[in-house]
């Protein structure tokens, strides 16, 4: 198909292979209530398609990620039940017709394209990170949804820009493309990829029948087998061409993978994470699509006759009225009156380690009493890549019953300094909270030389003999260690010589210290070979390593012709 789609405006950095393992890390080690997540690392699979290729013209999607305990239903689940208070009860059910919906797509593409191996679970994750499983389930009992669901203006302004294809008809909008629908379709797309999942006839991108039918069958292109991975990640890729999108639907995947349950219609739990940092939108007022049920007239009967004295419907014999309308109670959210820290230890840790310390902080309402069921915010702030468990750069948890929320380990990147860690209460205008990260470059406390020939050439010689260290932190190889190495003019003067051994630059030139060398995964380093003028003696090379180890290594150079004699061992200060 034509290239219809621009590159999202933000950054995506993980491979296919890692954004596999950053669900596993995730599983492993987040928070409970953890529910949002923006990763910003850029992808290089093999199997990634071009930005061009994608259902939805990589329109915005909702970031909030599950809770990494795993889901368990509450005892009763079926239709008309409520969605429970066990462990990720509420994130765990999925609408009745939402849930029959993916079902019916899964058993239709079994029958159909065998070999693909779509999990009804990829649709169920896909449609809560496109929709919120059709805004919790406020689907008619077709699956069409009560109000279109649109997805933002493709005019170029912070997204792809796409012009009308459709005339109108799907998005109500003659000048651009929207996406539509509980799986999020541009028109174009659903022009060629619609289905009929229902039975009814038509090809509507606002029923979740036709909809999860149409996105399996999208999914299963090309012969994909979405039970190996690079069939799987490809697939995710082609409907939204972002390493973040990606990570984000494997992490609701294997979530709905360890279990699910059915609530009734209109009952899901409906996220608030946006990808493009905005607030979610609510059900477009546009026209419908061809195919799709309108909202219904009010049906409600008209109010009452004001009686006098009082409000319609009114009993002014009544204190207040006796109104029968009761002011709506305040969100968790709305009652928290400031955001405090709960503890949280001083963030230190070396470049490419783990945090010991976590993000921990309180939500409190004007008498200094715990809210509640509040979503946090956290975010590692500016361009660093500093980030929690699994690669994100912006997590949501959500407070435990004191008000307490932490957040998933931060892991330093390679990124040396002092970094922010901002909370912030998600539907609520408040000051952050800012924590300092603090990276420090990799260190090695002790360095030695690996090998004891004595290093010896005739002058305007080169040694034969390369000069090898390694590097240890507290008894393990440092890996990664910043190194300098300088052929010095003695042991009480560290300055560069200007005589005797010497290394060559890539342009052949003599040169007298290196740096910027790093030790490997193992904490070694090589040396370059080193050459020798006509200066002849013993001459001292020093080793510094990041983290206070020093070498110094003797190097002798005899005249030309001349034997050499044993020289002192390598000595370490």
């Amino acid at each position: 198909m034509a290239a219809l789609f621009g590159k999202r405006l933000r950054r995506s950095a993980m491979t296919t292979a890692v954004a596999a393992a950053a669900v596993a890390a995730l599983s492993a080690s987040q928070a409970p209530g953890l529910t949002d997540t923006q990763n910003g690392r850029q992808s290089t699979a093999d199997a990634t398609p071009s930005p061009g290729d994608s259902a939805t013209g990589n329109s915005p999607y909702y970031t909030d990620l599950p809770p990494l305990n795993s889901p368990t239903a509450p005892p009763s689940t079926g239709p008309g039940s409520p969605g429970g208070t066990g462990t990720g009860a509420h994130e765990a059910g999925i609408p009745a017709t939402v849930l029959d919906a993916y079902k019916k797509a899964e058993a239709e593409l079994a029958a159909t394209k065998p070999g693909c191996n779509l999990p009804w679970q990829l649709l169920a994750a896909i449609g809560k990170v496109e929709s919120g499983q059709a805004r919790g389930g406020n689907v008619d009992a077709n699956g069409t949804t009560l109000k279109p669901i649109l997805g933002p203006v493709l005019n170029g302004n912070g997204f792809a820009r796409i012009t009308d294809t459709d005339n109108g008809a799907y998005d109500g909008d003659t000048t651009h493309d929207r996406a539509v629908g509980p799986m999020q379709f541009i028109p174009s797309t659903w022009e060629w990829s619609g289905r009929d999942g229902n039975g009814d006839g038509k090809k509507d991108p606002n029923n979740i029948y036709d909809a999860a039918l149409a996105a399996g069958h999208y999914l299963c292109r090309g012969d994909r087998d979405l039970s190996q991975s690079g069939g799987l990640n490809a697939a995710i890729l082609s409907y939204n061409h972002s390493q973040e999108y990606l990570n984000t639907v494997l992490t609701w995947l294997e979530y709905y993978r360890k279990g699910t349950h059915e609530v009734p219609d209109g009952t899901g739990v409906q996220p608030g994470g946006r990808s493009d940092g905005g607030a979610s939108p609510s059900p477009s007022p546009s026209p419908s699509s061809p195919g799709t049920t309108s909202p219904s007239p009010s049906t409600s009967k008209p109010p009452k006759p004001t009686k006098p004295g009082g409000s319609p419907g009114t009993d002014p014999s009544k204190p207040g009225g006796g109104g029968s309308t009761s002011p709506t109670p305040p969100t968790p959210a709305e009652t928290v009156a400031h955001i405090e820290d709960a503890g949280t230890g001083t963030l230190n840790a070396t470049a490419g380690d783990a945090f010991a310390e976590q993000v921990a902080v309180r939500t409190e309402n004007a008498a200094g009493k715990g809210v509640g069921t509040v979503k946090v915010k956290l975010t590692v702030v500016g361009d660093t890549d500093l980030a929690f468990s699994g690669g994100f750069k912006s997590v949501t948890v959500v407070t435990d019953s004191t008000g307490k929320a932490t957040a998933p380990p931060l892991r330093a990147g390679e990124d040396t300094g002092e970094f922010t860690v901002r909370a912030t209460v998600v539907d609520r205008k408040l000051p952050g909270l800012d924590y300092t990260a603090t990276v420090s470059a990799r260190q090695a406390d002790a360095l030695t030389r690996t090998g004891d020939t004595e290093l010896t050439c005739e002058a305007g010689g080169q040694f034969a003999d390369p000069v090898q260290v390694r590097a240890t932190y507290k008894g393990d190889a440092a890996d990664g260690v910043a190194t300098t190495a300088t052929l010095i003019k003695s042991k009480d003067d560290a300055t560069e010589n200007d005589k005797g051994p010497y290394f060559k630059d890539e342009d052949g030139k003599a040169i007298r210290t290196l740096k910027g060398l790093k030790t490997d995964g193992d904490g070694r380093l090589q040396l370059p070979r080193i050459y020798a003028d006509d200066a002849t003696g013993t001459f001292l090379l020093r080793v510094n390593p990041t983290g206070g180890a020093t070498l110094t290594i003797e190097l002798k150079v005899t005249a030309a012709g001349a034997t050499a004699t044993p020289s002192a061992s390598p000595s370490a200060t």
